[in-house]
């Protein structure tokens, strides 16, 4: 059973959103403000966060900030706000995708699962010690990634990152020199479940830039092909 945490002070909503995803085999924590969140990562372990940004002693994108700095799993924002500004700001500060409130509930769960699924995908349970790690070395670069245990390395620094940022750069990585619209990217981070634009897949390439490049203004690895899309050179 997979488990949530929310964290929600508004009452109404708060309940409506605990009630659905029970009904749906959720396994379902409620927090009422930040600092409960908080305390609930440490003690519920969930598999995915819906936070909604207005909270009384948090600024939501801060909590965000926060929260990826603890876990990796899937945060999804939920919102009145639906400026693109805002959106934009909790993609780059750690969020995975982002509803605006109000939202219909089998969306959330669409969104959720669609989510859910990738990241188990991308964190399988432990194999056996005898069994070898997928593992993949850019000598060119010091660029080293472990995809079972989805750790990135580069020039011998252990690089924090968001799941879409992993699932992004494993992409590129993997198929060197291939040229991605910004169209193929939004489909294999997200799927047709989630709310992604051009803009969100310029952040997280921006995001990547600065935490492998030498000089992000000049990228040597992550090239843009003007008027297309992105590519990754070796």
């Amino acid at each position: 059973m997979d488990r949530v945490l929310l964290i929600e002070d508004d009452d109404i909503i708060g309940e409506m959103i605990c009630m659905y995803l029970k009904e749906e085999d959720f396994l379902v924590l409620r927090s009422h403000n930040g600092q409960e969140g908080l305390a609930a990562l440490r003690e519920f372990e969930p598999d995915l966060i819906l936070l909604d940004l207005n909270l009384p002693d948090f600024e939501g994108t801060e909590l965000c900030t926060s929260l990826r700095n603890i876990t990796p799993v899937p945060i999804i924002i939920i919102s009145s706000d639906s400026r693109v500004s805002e959106k934009i700001e909790a993609f780059t500060v750690g969020a995975d995708d982002y509803l605006c409130k109000p939202f219909s509930m089998h969306e959330m769960k669409a969104r959720i699962q669609a989510l859910l699924r990738r990241f188990k995908l991308g964190h399988p349970p432990e194999t056996p010690k005898l069994q070898v790690e997928h593992e993949v070395t850019v000598p060119a670069m010091d660029l080293n990634i472990n995809l079972e245990k989805r750790t990135l390395y580069v020039r011998g620094e252990s690089i924090e990152m968001t799941f879409s940022e992993f699932e992004l750069i494993r992409l590129l990585y993997e198929h060197p020199e291939r040229v991605y619209r910004r169209e193929d990217l939004i489909n294999a981070l997200r799927g047709f479940d989630s709310y992604i634009n051009d803009r969100a897949i310029d952040v997280h390439i921006t995001n990547l830039r600065r935490k492998i490049e030498v000089n992000p203004k000049e990228p040597k690895y992550i090239k843009t092909v003007w008027g297309v899309g992105y590519k990754f050179v070796m």
